[in-house]
């Protein structure tokens, strides 16, 4: 019986390291600087050994190295010639740009996308789901305020705590991410919500961090559609609002076409030119539906 070098029968390592390219990655790093003055520990083994890590949970550079040591002799075939010591780990993940690691990750996502997607598995699914992308983003606490700056308000009694912040946009009928942001923990959400990396008919769906009434304003131009959640100190005029119901009498939505006017108070006559808004309001044409 023939042994496959596809998936079956591998190891989940060497499952994940066949997926990627060593010359891609050189290519990678020393376009952006990654190999000046590097003698031997270069990109591709600087990976290799930091994915090996991900996957046995290691959390200090001590147990990856007392980890690999005595499995030398064993990766070799993965292209790993030396093993590298505590220092000389350190200074890599402290020398060697992120941004080369952003472009690979960019680039596997876009080679792998088509067999990401539902479709790819043969599922049905409605065609507004495969325009839905949504955003939202996690922190990661991590260190006191004193390393990283904190988050949220400060607590009545000890310190807030600091850390990191994960930004993800990810499309609806996908397993991963299509972008990923790393940020200090007090960063502000709105930051990642990037009208132009949106086309017309695109669903975008985000929680109230996102709010953002000039952003809302460009993706309304673009034709994008965007759902979420209200602030609460929101001022706003319903110009329509229409319940669809089920036959038992049970609402199955609420649509309420609606005009955010807190904005008036950019303006210098906040009442007159607040009324304006509405009156303009209401002459437009309805939004495009949802489920289209």
């Amino acid at each position: 019986m023939g042994k496959g070098t596809h998936f079956l029968g591998q190891p989940m390592f060497g499952q994940l390291i066949s997926l990627l390219s060593k010359s891609e990655i050189l290519k990678f790093s020393r376009e952006n600087g990654g190999e000046r003055y590097v003698k031997r520990f270069d990109a591709w083994q600087h990976l290799v050994v930091m994915l090996y890590a991900v996957i046995k949970r290691f959390d200090s550079l001590r147990e990856i190295t007392d980890s690999m040591f005595p499995e030398a002799r064993k990766l070799a075939h993965l292209g790993i010639n030396m093993m590298p010591r505590r220092s000389t780990l350190s200074d890599a993940n402290a020398r060697r740009p992120e941004h080369v690691f952003g472009l690979l990750y960019r680039s596997l996502y876009d080679r792998y996308k088509g067999g990401l997607s539902s479709d790819s598995r043969r599922r049905q699914v409605p065609s507004w789901l495969k325009r839905l992308q949504i955003i939202d983003s996690t922190t990661i606490t991590l260190f006191s305020n004193l390393v990283f700056k904190g988050v949220g308000r400060h607590p009545k009694t000890g310190r807030k705590k600091g850390g990191l912040k994960v930004h993800m946009n990810i499309h609806a009928n996908e397993g991963v991410p299509s972008d990923i942001r790393f940020t200090s923990a007090a960063t502000n959400d709105s930051f990642m919500l990037v009208p132009s990396n949106y086309t017309a008919g695109d669903i975008v769906a985000m929680d109230r961090a996102y709010v953002d009434y000039s952003k809302f304003e460009e993706l309304t131009r673009r034709g994008v559609i965007y759902a979420t959640k209200m602030k609460k100190n929101l001022v706003y005029r319903p110009v329509s609002d229409t319940m669809y119901m089920f036959p038992e009498g049970v609402m199955e939505v609420r649509g309420m076409l609606m005009y955010y006017v807190n904005c008036y108070t950019f303006f210098e006559s906040p009442e007159k030119d607040r009324a304006k808004i509405l009156e303009d309001a209401r002459g437009l044409p309805p939004e495009p539906s949802l489920f289209d």
